[in-house]
């Protein structure tokens, strides 16, 4: 079983479709009811400012008190960020076993965010199953 969840719905199927083809390459079988583990995946997008400074003008080099005649000029730039976090869970106890997050910068076109997601996806679950201690 798997619940996903994104701020935008038109990403849910997006999610599941990944996360259920990265679980099947694992070697993992999907049933409706009666699994071992249930999988949780959430999906999140926040703004990241980032700020750019150009200076100009600047002639002759460092001065003793500062800078030289110029100018400087900042601007700030919002760049959005999706989160994707996958839980998965032991069916009985609802206990957490393990948990796989990725974060990546988003671009505007959606083609390119839908590449990121899958390769974020295979990264996520590179290190899954969790290797026995022992």
């Amino acid at each position: 079983m798997i619940k996903v969840q994104a701020q935008d719905p038109l990403w849910n199927d997006r999610i599941q479709r990944a996360v259920d083809s990265d679980l099947s390459a694992k070697g993992w079988q999907k049933v409706e009811s009666g699994g071992d583990a249930s999988v949780a995946a959430y999906g999140s997008t926040r703004s990241q400012q980032v700020m750019q400074t150009w200076y100009d003008g600047f002639g002759g080099g460092w001065r003793w008190r500062g800078f030289g005649d110029g100018l400087a000029t900042t601007t700030t730039e919002n760049i959005p960020v999706g989160t994707l976090t996958v839980d998965i869970f032991d069916s009985q106890s609802k206990k957490l076993i393990w948990r796989g997050s990725s974060s990546a910068t988003l671009s505007n076109n959606p083609e390119k965010n839908e590449k990121k997601l899958d390769k974020d996806v295979a990264d996520i679950f590179k290190k899954f199953p969790p290797q026995s201690k022992g």
